[in-house]
């Protein structure tokens, strides 16, 4: 029933790897050596200095009467079978790994749909990354965008901690398409603006980042529930040595004493789990690391632990720097990996609303 079918992976020299003989059979084809492509095979391996095998000779079998796309990055040579009409059917077998495929998709089968087919518009879309608002309360926020949707469109998606507010238009030209987005944006923005962090391939991590380095601000993390979580979601950003100082996971209430300078009686008196800590571990290490801003983290991930008054989720959250200190309360369901993972993100975005307070 499709006019184009495209499939990939499958091409590569083994046995299991069947994609082109698979699609040969279903459309009554035979297969046959592509002298050409084995040519090239065999110079992929001897420019490399490498050994050819014997199964890799099977990447240069193809149908009969296909089209062979060569593969700049790899050895499997992409495929495309055409099937008369009316109307025309057309087949597309490329390779599985995204550095070859995607290069093999922008280069050869774009340019070749859009002559069989002629061009059919461009689809762009642009992503608000969004955090501390919950999915049903930020749809109730933008539900009468939603409805109204056309051209543009409007997606929400969940991701971990984040929500993701998807705008999609499908226009001409890709600065067309931008045209039709970028209203629906703006209005977006007077919806819920205040809870985006960033668009499109934004991070929390690198969003704060961002916004330490051009403050001239440094960075050091008490962490307790998130185990590291933290401090490696920031070091997973290149160049974050110039701001991001360290860590102490302090797990044990002994060690948020010796390392985050939490006072015992603190402990003691209200819990390791409680705002004090939480204050106390924030400062401590601001003031052993010598760093603009300390964040201490402590909570109950779970599955057990809970209690009553402190329920596993519960997560106290502290920054503190020269706006003073806050502490913020939040209790996440879920797992304890997500429970991890949704402190990670919390703490980080408070970092970001702190070093976006005015002086």
């Amino acid at each position: 029933r499709a006019d184009i079918v495209i499939t990939t992976g499958g091409l590569g020299p083994t046995q299991g790897d069947i994609t082109k003989e698979v699609t040969a059979q279903v459309l009554g084809r035979k297969m046959y050596l592509h002298e050409d492509s084995l040519k090239t095979i065999k110079c992929f391996f001897a420019n490399r200095g490498l050994e050819m095998t014997e199964n890799n000779a099977r990447q240069a079998f193809m149908p009969e009467g296909a089209i062979v796309v060569a593969n700049y990055r790899g050895t499997a040579p992409g495929v495309i079978i055409e099937i008369p009409g009316p109307p025309p059917k057309t087949v597309i077998n490329l390779p599985g790994p995204p550095h070859e495929l995607e290069h093999m998709f922008e280069t050869s089968i774009i340019p070749y749909l859009n002559r069989r087919f002629g061009s059919q518009g461009v689809i762009v879309s642009t992503v608000l990354r969004t955090i501390g608002l919950g999915e049903s309360s930020l749809e109730d926020r933008i539900k009468h965008l939603v409805k109204a949707q056309s051209n543009p469109t409007l997606a929400l998606l969940a991701r971990g901690g984040e929500i993701h507010v998807r705008i999609t238009a499908k226009a001409q030209t890709r600065e067309e398409a931008l045209r039709l987005i970028e209203p629906l944006r703006n209005e977006l923005w007077g919806y819920i603006g205040q809870f985006v962090f960033g668009t499109d391939e934004d991070t929390l991590e690198s969003v704060v980042g961002a916004l330490l380095t051009k403050n001239n601000l440094t960075l050091a993390v008490a962490e307790s529930c998130t185990g590291g979580m933290i401090s490696k979601l920031l070091t997973d950003v290149p160049g974050s040595s110039s701001y991001f100082i360290g860590s102490a996971v302090c797990y044990s209430n002994r060690l948020k004493t010796m390392l985050a300078g939490v006072p015992e009686e603190i402990i003691a008196e209200h819990g390791a789990v409680s705002p004090e800590t939480a204050s106390a571990m924030a400062k401590g290490i601001r003031k052993s690391t010598g760093a603009d801003i300390g964040l201490g983290i402590t909570g109950i991930a779970g599955p057990g632990g809970g209690t009553p008054d402190k329920p596993v989720g519960l997560v106290y959250i502290a920054v503190d720097g020269s706006h003073g200190t806050i502490v913020k309360k939040n209790i996440f369901a879920g797992q304890r990996d997500g429970i991890r993972q949704r402190s990670s993100l919390t703490a980080l975005n408070e970092i970001r609303k702190y070093v976006l307070q005015p002086e």
